[in-house]
């Protein structure tokens, strides 16, 4: 019986959690995987600014879900394959210990993401799972086949293909037949990108950015950069969008949890707009207009002879109260009882829905994360697998499935390339 072959397109997380966990459930599987850079887990290596976070402290499938924007359906049946829990372990029986902070994210306990690498490439030589670096994929399709001016036709000539074989050509360095591949190639921004994946028969749901921060070009709020409302409400305005925590503004805009969170959720709706919208903050979700006029109105009555600019009622860093009041048009050495009806009133409606143009956004180009990919409803949860192409299976983000920061798009990762790498391990045992 000749030995299975299993090449699997990517070298970023999925892709090596499939090819060291095939390899390991079936020794006599021959796996390869395909990395077009000279990088291999350049995600998992600045992830967490260097210290990759692994995944989230959660462990209701419920609770998980709502952070994926996109694909959370198929993510609720898939991790019952494999789920955060069985993330911990899978790293702990390797000798990785993590560690929760405050906001659930999970690191490795040495803060380094090269603990979670060393880990992955351990198992890779492990398990003989050979790598082949600077490979760009050409074309997937079934061996046999070739493409010209875009179409699929017959290749007469190959006459040793098995049923369902598959070859990936490379762009300069020839081919492989394999009898199973894992396309983990990551998401693309581009449609055209996406094109040697439609080959096989698959459709893309169309790549538009997630989890980016917003512009905002020429607002004095910018002056604040460094400072974080910690629990701010962002809506976009005309919608029923919004997103509640820390915000963050930089010297470009805003940025933070609350705004990663908004642009994720949003990214179909800001991408039609060109990014080119309205939003609408609030510096402390724990107050609206009437709960706002009335704590002002108390304090008047209580620090009269106070300085306004002393006393900041609403917990807000200090630099961003004095911001407020100076837009409201408040004097810097006014009193509390000097304070006319017509400013506080402003005070009130920029502290709970101040009004702000955002004029394009700003991505990181290593942290990339797309909203789009393969079409879910192409591919089995159970398996991976692709319910229009035999033998070919797909893991990660080049599915339409992408989540919130704090770990999920990890976690993504994890789940979706240990359900391909035990489907085809058990399948060619």
């Amino acid at each position: 019986m000749n030995k299975k072959t299993l090449v699997v397109i990517g070298g970023g997380a999925a892709g090596f959690f499939c090819a060291v966990n095939a390899a390991r459930i079936n020794p006599a599987l021959q796996v390869i995987i395909v990395e077009k850079s000279s990088k291999l887990l350049s995600k998992v290596k600045i992830s967490g600014g260097g210290r990759c976070n692994v995944t989230h402290h959660c462990f209701s499938i419920a609770e998980m879900i709502k952070k994926y924007p996109r694909g959370s359906s198929f993510l609720k049946k898939a991790f019952h394959h494999f789920f955060t829990t069985d993330t911990i372990q899978w790293f702990e029986e390797r000798g990785v210990q993590l560690k929760t902070e405050a906001d659930g994210r999970m690191f490795p306990v040495t803060d380094s993401s090269q603990t979670i690498i060393d880990c992955l490439m351990r198992e890779a030589n492990k398990y003989g799972v050979e790598i082949l670096m600077n490979r760009e994929v050409l074309s997937t399709l079934p061996a046999g086949r070739q493409v010209v001016n875009g179409e699929s036709s017959i290749v007469n000539n190959e006459l040793s293909i098995e049923r369902n074989q598959w070859k990936v050509a490379f762009k300069d360095a020839g081919s492989i037949i394999a009898d199973y591949v894992c396309i983990a190639s990551g998401g693309y921004p581009k449609s055209i990108q996406f094109e040697w994946l439609k080959k096989p028969g698959h459709t893309i749901e169309e790549p538009v950015p997630s989890l980016f921060t917003f512009n905002l070009p020429g607002n004095n709020i910018t002056e604040l950069m460094g400072v974080v409302a910690e629990n701010a409400v962002v809506k976009i305005n005309g919608t029923k969008l919004s997103s509640q925590g820390p915000l963050l503004i930089t010297h470009w805009g805003m940025s933070g949890p609350a705004v990663l969170k908004l642009s994720s959720f949003s990214a179909r709706e800001l991408a039609a707009a060109n990014w080119h919208f309205t939003i609408a903050v609030n510096w402390n979700a724990e107050y609206n207009e009437n709960t706002a006029r009335e704590k002002l109105q108390a304090v008047r009555f209580e620090t009269a002879a106070k300085k306004i600019i002393n006393t900041n009622p609403f917990n807000l860093p200090q630099r961003l109260w004095q911001y407020l009041l100076k837009f409201s048009e408040i004097e810097e050495d006014a009193r509390w009882a000097d304070l006319p009806a017509k400013e506080q009133n402003k005070l009130v409606k920029n502290i709970c829905t101040q009004e702000f143009a955002v004029k394009g956004k700003t991505t990181f180009k290593e942290e990339f994360v797309t909203a789009g990919g393969i079409n879910l409803d192409e591919i089995d949860h159970n398996t991976m697998q692709s319910k229009i192409a035999p033998n070919l299976y797909f893991a990660g983000e080049v599915m339409n499935v992408d989540g919130v920061t704090g770990g999920f798009n990890f976690q993504n990762a994890w789940t979706t390339g240990w359900i391909a790498a035990k489907a085809i391990a058990l399948q060619c045992s």
